[in-house]
Order: C-alpha cells, then structure tokens, then sequence
C-alpha cells in the first residue's frame, strides 16, 4: 500500500511546526513535502535586532533541511491550486514551473504587508516582514547617517536623520526602539552638526503604543521610548508620502528620506483564490483547523479564520505564539485524519503572556500575567526567544555577549536595493533580482515600489493563484528586449525606479528625446553608474557603421564578430575601426559621428543630444536626486487609511 502524501504549503511558525510535528508522529509512514520560496525559517521577533546590527541575519534563520530531514524541501511559490484534482502549481526560483499532488493539504503561507489608500506610501516606504527588508534597512539607516555627517547644509542634515516608523505595534515598536540606539551608537563616531541628533519618529492612530496588548506593557514601552528620545505621536498618522518627507494627518510636513511601514499584516493572496468562506481575507476553518466540506485540507496560522474557543464569537489573532500553537494541532489531526495517529484535537489556548525587547537592557514583559520592566524585563526577554527558536541558540546567545562588550560595526554592505524590496508583494521573504526568470510586467512596475500596485491597476492583479500574481523576481532575463533597469523621464507619471549606488552619488538621470520615453539600461551600466547611450549615438550591431560594444563590465564584444572588435574600456562602448562610415574620435561623451559623413563634422568636446553636462552637474532638464530615488505620484483624492 502506498504512502499517503502530505503537502504543506509556506515554513512560517505554523508550517514549520506542522511539519515537524508530523515527522515526528508519522514516523516514515507518510511522505511530507514542504513548499516554501527559502530554505530557512526565520524568527521573525528577532528581525528588528538585524536591522540595528545587533545579530548577524543567519542568526535569526534555522536550515530547514537541516532541522527537517524527513521532509522533502520543495524551493518555490505557489501558484494555483486545484482542489477537485488535489494539485498544487507551484514556481520554482529559476522560473520552472512544477506541480505537486497531494492527498492531505496543510495552507500556512503566513501573511504579508498591509497596504493602506494612502498616496505615495507604495512608493516611498518599506515594510519589515522579511530579511531582505532588514538588511535594506540597516543599510540605508547607516548610508543617511554618513551622508547627513558629510552634508554642509544644516537642513539636509536633518531630513537625512529623521526616520519615520508608522505603526506602533509590536514591530514598529521594536523597530523605533532599537533603531534610535543604532543611529545614537554611530553619530557617537560620525558626529553631525553641533546640537543636531538623529530622530526616530513612531506614528499610529491608536490612544497608545502596543494598543493590542496589556496596558501596563503599553506604559513601559512608551516611557522608555520617550526617555531614549524617539519622538511618539499617537492619534497620528500619514496623510500622504513624498520624496521629500511626509505630510500627516495633523498637517505638520516631516522632511525625511526614510519611511517604514509596520502598520500590520494581510493574510497571503494565495487562500483568496480558493473560492472558499473567507472571513477579513481569512479562510473559515472549524475548531480542528479543517476547512468545512473539504477534508483534505487544513489551513493554520495568518491565512487560517481560527475560531477562539475561550472567547465566543472571535478568532485567535494574527500572532506568533497562535502560529506557533496552530501547527502543533493541525499535524495532531492531519495524522489522525489518516489514521497515523490519535484523535483529533480542538485548538484551545491560554496566553502566557508576551515580551517586548526595546533594545540594550530594556524591555517589557508580562510573563503569567506578572508586568516586568528593566533588567527583569530583558532578562525574561531574551531567555524566551532563546527557549522559543528551533536552533542557532548558542549563536544568537553569542552576538549578544559581543554586542554588549564590542561596538556595533555600522557598513553598508549593499546587497539589497530599494527596488528589490517593494512594500507591495506577495513574498516579503524573497527579495527582487535583476534578470531573475519571470512574467513580463507593465514598463512602470517592472523593478519600482509600486510594482504589485500597478499591477492590480492594469487589471493582471497580483493575488496568488492567477495568471499575473507578482513574483519577487519578476524582472525580464538579461539580454531580452526591456531588461535591466528601467528609468522614466520626470513628468511621464510613472515610477523612477534607479540603482541605489547611482542615487547615493547624485548622478543624474540621461535625458532622451521625447516626452515620457523610457530608457532601458544594462545591469553592468547601472552599478558603474554610467550614463545610457541616447539613441543614434551608436549604430546597431549588424549594420553599417559597425557594431557597438555590448553592456559588459569591461570590454566590448568577443572578437571574430561581424563588425570587428569593440574598443574597451570606454563608456558606452566604441565602434570597431575600419567599418565603413568611418572611425569615430575617442574619449568623447556619447561617441561622436564619423568625419567625412554627409552633414559635415559636429564640434568635438561636447555632449551628446540627452546627456547630462560635464562634471556631472544637473540641469533644469535632468534633477539630480538624493541618495535614494522616490518619486512623487500624481495628484489624487484618495480614501484616508489609518494604522
């Protein structure tokens, strides 16, 4: 007889322990296949530690194949699930579809950032569910910080040394919290101008900070925020995002460069699609965690509309310890429902209390409903997350101790860009590349912000389960018409989206003929920072005039080619000599025609039609933007969302 499959789909909390729970009570008795778009598990409640340079990111994460040897590790995004065939569609990482089939189906695909109809927040800000989001924080917190020590204005100063955290929650919270001590740590090394600090800011609509949890969690929490200095403004919250800053609700306009958003979460877009009793974008599943009228499938964690057998009439909240609990229960009744284990078993649960590590020795704690604060507080703290996380115990106990003897070292490492962590996707875990295999996106989400947004508008959508849901790697392959970074002209409406060294240098965007023409630029141009060629300053390969060099880090194309051979090292390439049309000068911006054609000779020594003007100066035509490139929507009424 042959084994029964079981299919669990995302290794959040609840999917993790689901299957490690079932590894266990099986026994080799069932094949488990687990499909996640990492092979890693992250510990969410440590993230804010990464950002603030306190744990190394490996440290939050627990190799799943490692820690789950009896489980098939499947590396991919689900797709579509078809319900009456039991078969999953899944998208591996490289772009390889696959499709897996099932006889019991566990849904833990977790959640991702919620969006509020605020204008410019999918443009401007970045969320905190992943590790991508993390480390793109830490790196831009460390580049305004440098930027605002070197900067001669006192006002730019400033803006570069605000950071905006919207939600007061138990994410933004942390993030606030430790992000103050961060930016404190390096400004004692890279002071800024006399009397000026860095300034964290922490927004909510909410009467007070950790509204959800106890009052007196609440009232620790604030006190020690506002002692370290962040400035905590409740019943306010964003009314709209700039490149600039942002305007709030109380019509004060704070000039920034940073805006994070930790207003909460969504349930992952994939349970939507199911057609399925939901319940505030939530799949109905009874007591058992079992969807009704479909014994197959279970659902567990942020996707799963748990009923709360201790309070009538709600669901369990959107939180890790339920995750962490939900898991347990639904393998304990996915083996019973195959007869591998024993009965099934309701969800029931008792709070033990929660913990809130506001940095150094100061936290809030309620452990069985006793309130902590200080040196208490963190000790409890900290010894709950190392009970609490599956491995890495000893490493994260270790940058700890280091943490507390060793200064924080503060470099920017540069491996993720703004545009590779959009606010709005559907895998907050799984950062964008450039080339990554993918569907072709609309010319104006293709690597910004909005990508996901402009997606929905056009009408392709980005929810799981249908034909244009967003990938995190939906970029088009090197090589193919439209790839690299897309950059617009200011004014055609549309997202700027720039590669984040060449923000930080200031360079200019190259201009191009014709309003709102889009300029495509190669992977290798963009990290030198180099300006595209503007059409006619090079003849295409295969034709009269010679082939230009191709966007390659050094050199031109390979010799032996129709065309001759490229000459190297030279921005934007240079025509192969002896080609007919004549050999044009060097070392000129943008090429420059060969002599002897018809128009006679231009003047040398000057820029091409669209380039920027020597020594990298903006002009009217070409703004010269700061270090991280935002653009500002167009005007619109839209609806007031709150945190």
């Amino acid at each position: 007889m042959s084994r029964p499959r079981i299919l669990i789909v995302g290794a959040g909390f609840a999917g993790f322990r689901t299957a490690r729970t079932l590894s266990r009570l099986t026994r080799g008795r069932a094949h488990i296949t687990l499909l996640n778009p990492t092979d890693y598990f992250l510990y969410l409640p440590l993230l804010p530690q990464v950002a603030a340079g306190i744990l190394e990111p490996r440290r939050v994460t627990v190799s799943l194949s490692d820690s789950l040897p009896d489980v098939r590790l499947v590396l991919g995004e689900a797709d579509r699930i078809d319900l009456d065939d039991r078969t999953l569609h899944h998208t591996g990482p490289e772009g390889e579809g696959g499709t897996l089939a099932y006889d019991r189906l566990v849904l833990a695909a977790g959640s991702v950032n919620k969006l509020l109809p605020i204008p410019g927040v999918a443009e401007h800000a970045h969320g905190f569910r992943g590790l991508p989001e993390a480390l793109y924080l830490r790196d831009h917190v460390t580049r305004q910080v440098e930027l605002a020590a070197s900067a001669d204005d006192a006002r730019t100063c400033a803006a570069r040394c605000t950071f905006v955290v919207v939600g007061a929650g138990y994410t933004g919270t942390e993030v606030a919290a430790h992000g103050q001590m961060f930016t404190d740590a390096q400004v004692r090394r890279h002071p800024l101008r006399r009397g000026m600090r860095p300034r964290w800011m922490l927004l909510d609509v909410a009467p007070r900070v950790l509204p959800e949890m106890d009052g007196k969690l609440s009232a620790t929490a604030d006190r020690v925020l506002r002692q370290r200095g962040v400035d905590v403004r409740m019943g306010t919250s964003v009314k709209e995002a700039t490149h600039d800053g942002v305007l709030l609700t109380d019509g004060e306009f704070v000039e920034s460069r940073t805006l994070v958003w930790c207003v909460g979460v969504r349930p992952d877009p994939l349970v939507e699609s199911l057609g399925l009793p939901m319940e505030k974008g939530r799949l109905l599943v009874d007591p058992h965690l079992r969807v009704p009228g479909r014994p197959e499938l279970f659902a567990c964690g942020d996707v799963a509309a748990v009923p709360d057998l201790e309070n009538p009439g709600s669901y369990t909240p959107m939180t890790a310890q339920h995750a962490w609990r939900h898991g347990k229960v639904a393998a304990q009744n996915v083996a019973a429902s195959l007869g591998l284990g024993g009965a099934r078993t309701p969800y029931r649960h008792r709070d033990l209390g929660f913990v809130v590590d506001l940095g150094g020795a100061k936290a809030a704690a309620n452990p069985l409903g006793v309130a902590l604060s200080g040196v208490p507080a963190g000790a409890v703290t900290r010894g709950y997350h190392l009970a609490a996380m599956p491995g890495n115990r000893v490493r994260v106990a270790a940058d700890w101790l280091l943490d507390a003897v060793l200064p924080r070292q503060a470099v920017q490492l540069g491996l993720v860009r703004s545009w590779s962590v959009p606010l709005d996707t559907s895998s907050p875990e799984v950062a964008r590349v450039p080339g990554g295999p993918g569907r072709q996106q609309d010319a104006s989400a293709r690597s910004g912000p909005g990508a996901a947004l402009a997606a929905d508008t056009d009408g392709r959508g980005t929810g799981a389960g249908g034909p244009g849901r967003a990938r995190p790697h939906d970029e088009p392959a090197k090589g193919q018409p439209g790839s690299g970074t897309r950059q617009i002209r200011p004014g055609s409406g549309a997202a700027q989206p720039r590669d984040e060294w060449e923000t930080a240098k200031g360079r200019p965007v190259t201009g191009r003929p014709g309003p709102g023409a889009a300029e495509v630029r190669s992977e290798a141009e963009t990290a030198k920072g180099r300006p595209a060629a503007a059409p006619g300053d090079e003849p295409a390969g295969n034709q009269a005039g010679g082939e230009p060099a191709r966007s390659q880090e050094r050199g031109g194309p390979a010799r032996n080619q129709p065309g001759g051979e490229s000459a190297r090292d030279q921005a934007g390439g240079e025509p192969a000599r002896n080609q007919p049309g004549g050999e044009p000068a060097r070392n000129q911006p943008g090429g420059e025609p060969a002599k002897n054609q018809p128009g006679g000779e231009p003047a040398k020594s000057q820029p091409a039609p669209g380039a920027p003007p020597p020594g990298g100066r903006s002009s009217p035509g070409h703004p010269a933007p700061g270090p991280v490139k935002r653009t500002d929507v167009a005007d619109e009424d839209s609806a007031k969302g709150d945190s």
